[in-house]
């Protein structure tokens, strides 16, 4: 069994991508262990010893900061704070993501900056090592106080509240806890506070589209050049030189790439009659590397939120500091979001165009990729799906982080709206492997045209695998099925 200790280490989104996919299992290192302590006793003394308000702990939330809460309502505080903000709606937020927002708090709690306790923190790791799935809903977080919304429905579960997955069955907080022999946990001052502040839930679709976005970033690069050959297409567009004197680091790294793909094709070696290929074939340098770049800064920024405690207020035991600031506020990650949501997107709409010149039935390819045009009509439709998605794709990616609705009575007067980044982020993801999985389709297709000539060894590699799942298309068939196997094929 692989164990993973949470502790002050960096957690970069690779090690968390490993965690998830390879079924790890979480502990708390000794050091995270006396954090936490040591910031709840600070906590528990500081409220004893001192009378003055502290904003959460002592006192109501958002616009009933001034109204004070006696002690022996604080922990009745907490429970309500929960209840009341799981107004979660929508579709669920899938598992994989719901377990990527455990181990982000988790891991948030860990650095004592918080005043959980430790069995609270201890029962989000039995959650985390379980498999059990606290049931959390898309919409609700307005990305500013934290994701509220979504993080009530994630810590509901501890109380005996809210539902779950736990083994593929739906069930109720207090069934879980019946079912494992466990007794709901008894939240103390600030921590419902702790549990709901913070951006996990924006955080947790940000490292899973950035763990998509390098698997489809490569894919594209290898379809692409499955589809070159394919169109006959012209490989001097990325000569080394042509890159070196425009540095940008992506597109010097896809032109290498996409020679190393094309390295040994027997097509590429066959003489050419024009000087130009379409932009969607001598551009994917510039486009894929854009993108590749685009990730690349968008991990640096998500790489630092996971790596911070982001609760409010923020408990400093060391400096004898209680501060009520804005470090849940989600306009560090909304706007790269959004921005990855967009390079994304570009994958997708060149990809698109690549998939029309297939089926255009230029350079010695038949019309819509079939023998028999006419009584067939092939590979017609797939384009009109791409196109589909892809003009569904513009619309996501019109930036949710330029708008902003005050709420609580105008206390929170701005908000990121990165939650909703978030989800449009996760219909991008989706939508461009679709794109590139229907790309893949006609890419296969259209190399079998020209056959003899065998393409180069990595992308028959690839084409070889692909028919072990999908077939040549001789004549029409129901092409939904095949779709979807396409996709299935990229996530393998």
């Amino acid at each position: 069994m692989n164990t993973h200790q949470i502790s002050a280490a960096h957690l970069s989104i690779e090690r968390i991508g490993e965690i998830i996919h390879q079924g790890y299992k979480l502990e708390l290192s000794e050091e995270s262990r006396l954090k936490i302590l040591h910031c709840r006793e600070y906590l528990d003394n500081k409220i004893a010893a001192d009378s003055k308000p502290v904003y959460g702990v002592t006192t109501g939330f958002g616009s009933l900061c001034n109204v004070s809460i006696g002690h022996d309502h604080l922990a009745k505080l907490q429970i309500n704070l929960m209840m009341s903000h799981a107004c979660g709606t929508g579709e669920r937020v899938p598992n994989e993501i719901v377990k990527i927002m455990l181990l982000l708090k988790i891991q948030s709690l860990s650095y004592g900056f918080s005043g959980c306790k430790l069995d609270t923190v201890e029962r989000l790791i039995d959650f985390f090592n379980n498999d059990i799935f606290p049931i959390v809903y898309m919409q609700g977080s307005l990305g500013a106080s934290g994701d509220l919304v979504p993080l009530a429905h994630l810590s509901l579960p501890l109380v005996g509240l809210g539902e779950v997955e736990y083994q593929g069955e739906v069930m109720s907080g207090k069934q879980l806890l019946e079912k494992m022999g466990w007794q709901p946990i008894t939240l103390a001052s600030k921590e419902g506070l702790a549990l709901l502040n913070g951006t996990q839930n924006m955080s947790a679709f940000a490292v899973w589209a950035l763990l998509q976005s390098q698997r489809l970033s490569d894919w594209a690069d290898k379809i692409a050049a499955m589809s070159l050959d394919a169109f006959f297409g012209l490989t001097e567009p990325f000569t080394d030189a042509v890159h070196q004197v425009r540095p940008h680091r992506g597109q010097i790294n896809t032109a290498a790439r996409m020679r190393e793909l094309l390295e040994g094709s027997e097509i590429t070696e066959q003489p050419k009659p024009y000087v130009q290929d379409p932009y969607s074939f001598r551009c994917v340098p510039q486009v894929h590397g854009a993108s590749k770049d685009t990730i690349e800064y968008v991990a640096s920024v998500i790489d630092t939120e996971v790596n911070a405690a982001t609760d409010n207020p923020t408990v400093c035991p060391d400096e004898d500091l209680i501060i009520s600031a804005g470090n849940f506020h989600g306009q560090p990650i909304a706007l790269p979001m959004d921005f990855l949501a967009i390079a994304l997107s570009e994958l997708a709409n060149i990809s698109e165009r690549r998939i029309y010149k297939l089926i255009s039935g230029k350079r010695g390819l038949p019309s819509f990729l079939v023998a028999n045009p006419g009584v067939n009509s092939g590979f017609m439709i797939t384009q009109y799906t791409a196109a589909s998605v892809v003009s569904l794709n513009k619309s996501l990616c019109a930036p949710a982080s330029v708008d902003s609705i005050p709420s609580c009575q105008g206390q929170e007067d701005h908000v990121s709206m990165g939650a909703n980044a978030a989800i449009k982020l996760y219909q991008v993801v989706l939508n461009v492997e679709r794109v590139l999985a229907i790309e893949l389709f006609n890419a296969a297709q259209a190399l079998d045209f020209r056959r003899p000539l065998k393409s180069s060894p990595a992308i028959e590699r690839i084409h070889e695998a692909f028919r072990q799942e999908i077939p040549f298309i001789a004549n029409d068939e129901v092409m939904y099925p095949y779709i979807q196997k396409s996709v299935d094929f990229l996530r393998k």
